[in-house]
């Protein structure tokens, strides 16, 4: 094998001048549409597997139903669904692991996905989310390489442990993340156990046309719990589909699971200057400084009659809005805004918006122009096809829906964030941990990472440690048999 080093390139063969931080319009843009090897890599990676999704393949829902519960909400959105005291909104539930296939084990160490899809009286809003409020990445052209290392070795077909942490330990900005997840809550009691989050920011803007910036947090009714080691270790072998089983059989015997959903508002002026970049997924933002304010609940109900088509063919993306919910520059959301409705597209077809479970309340009155396609059956005898048109019968757009205008700056470039602090944050999360809680975490890092057969790629991770908390770094230092770097102390 030649020892000469090879530039990476586009399907096409031109060289890739940056992998790592996509094009935006200045540091704080919205992703570029130019960016043609993003929209590349984002496009392949969603077309990897056949036919189940590329991530959260494993997955259990409930139906539900949402009711607001604080008047106040109305004066910061507009949205229909959240503008009065006591409304309630039919909701769809998909809970799921991120890296196991169809049939892997519930009770891994993995975070699970938080899809809620609300049936508003003005469309589909789909709010797709966590149980943790980071993200292990906070630009999506690194999010196919991130995935590839949680599956499986092309070579070996084997999970690949070096692959994982060589990934980690180059990429600091999933310290935090990383830390959240080798915690207790790394592996959750149930679904119904968990907490769920919007983890992006998004903008919400009321019926004046104001902004501001809102982060989701949907609070277990239940209480949060976590899983032993051992016994999910246990589970893993003996009942793969604990999680899924157990959900389905608390809503059966009428043990209906609930969730409150608070939000922190920002006012839209303070991103400019908030101590953490507000748009970085990586990062929290303090509830000293923007306190939890309560919006409503969510209760599942219902279970589906039919697993297949109300829950592998359940499509959410996050580029489901309604009017007065809007994206923010965040660089993770605006990755998952083509890519999720693309998988889609591509994993169930192009009119997967038609299947019931996705089929908005309003169905009836929606009309656009787009037609044909595999399997669509309601293409109708409208012979206008095209827009604008003459006639006014025909479906228009309605300037009041615009969305809300958002100054953007700087050059056109592959830009990273300029917030380098990647430690302040995950070190702060391992202060705030108890003796014990301390302990099992070392432990589960020390487990995780003991496989990897590379003291570089150790070493490199143990840094990282130490730069969050010196006693971090120096725990799993010695948990691993090595010592932190002499250039880091």
């Amino acid at each position: 094998m030649s020892n000469e080093k090879k530039r990476m390139t586009t399907a096409s063969g031109a060289p890739v001048g940056d992998n790592q931080n996509s094009i935006t319009a200045g540091e704080r843009g919205p992703t570029l549409i130019q960016d043609v090897h993003f929209l590349e890599k984002m496009a392949h990676f969603d077309r990897e597997r056949v036919p189940e999704r590329v991530v959260h393949a494993k997955g259990a829902g409930a139906h539900g139903v949402f009711e607001v519960t604080n008047d106040e909400i109305s004066k910061y959105t507009k949205a229909d669904f959240l503008n009065e005291k006591g409304k309630q909104t039919p909701m769809f539930i998909r809970f799921s692991t991120v890296a196991g296939e169809l049939g892997s084990a519930d009770t891994v160490r993995d975070p699970r996905g938080f899809a809620v899809k609300f049936y508003t009286q003005e469309g589909n809003y789909d709010l797709v989310g966590n149980n943790t409020p980071i993200f292990f990445i906070r630009d999506a052209i690194k999010f196919p390489d991130f995935i590839h290392t949680q599956k499986r070795n092309p070579r070996t077909h084997l999970k690949d442990k070096n692959a994982v942490w060589d990934f980690w330990s180059y990429s600091p900005e999933s310290l935090h993340q990383v830390t959240y997840l080798h915690g207790d809550r790394g592996i959750p009691a149930t679904f119904r156990h968990m907490n769920g989050y919007g983890s992006h920011t998004f903008k919400w803007v009321n019926h004046n046309g104001e902004p501001v910036w809102v982060k989701y947090h949907f609070i277990s009714d239940q209480g949060v719990k976590g899983l032993d080691v051992d016994l999910a270790d246990e589970l893993a072998g003996k009942n793969p589909d604990y999680h899924t089983e157990d959900l389905y059989n608390a809503i059966e015997k009428g043990d209906h699971p609930s969730w409150t959903l608070y939000v922190q508002i920002m006012p839209y002026d303070d991103a400019k200057d908030y101590k953490w970049d507000p748009f970085d997924v990586t990062k929290i933002w303090s509830h000293a400084d923007y306190p939890l304010i309560e919006v409503g609940r969510m209760t599942l109900d219902r279970n589906p009659e039919n697993y297949f088509t109300e829950v592998e063919q359940a499509a959410l993306s996050p580029a489901n809005l309604v009017p007065g919910i809007e994206a923010s520059p965040d660089k993770m959301l605006q990755g998952r805004l083509f890519s999720y409705s693309d998988t889609q597209r591509y994993r169930i077809g192009a009119n997967h918006q038609q299947l019931p479970i996705n089929r908005p309340l309003n169905d009836a009155n929606t009309s656009n122009y787009q037609f044909d396609g595999p399997m669509r059956y309601d293409n109708g005898s409208r012979s206008v096809h095209y827009e604008p048109n003459r006639y006014e019968t025909a479906p228009k757009e309605d300037p009041e829906t615009k969305i809300n205008p958002f100054e953007i700056y700087g050059n056109a470039d592959s830009v990273a964030y300029s917030q380098k602090d990647h430690y302040t944050q995950a070190g702060d999360l391992y202060r705030l941990m108890s003796t014990d809680e301390k302990d099992r975490l070392i432990q589960n890092v020390v487990d995780h990472m003991m496989k990897v057969d590379y003291d570089d790629i150790k070493l490199r991770q143990i840094e990282h440690f130490y730069k969050a908390d010196p006693e971090y770094g120096e725990r799993v230092a010695e948990g691993l048999g090595l010592k932190v770097p002499e250039n880091v102390r």
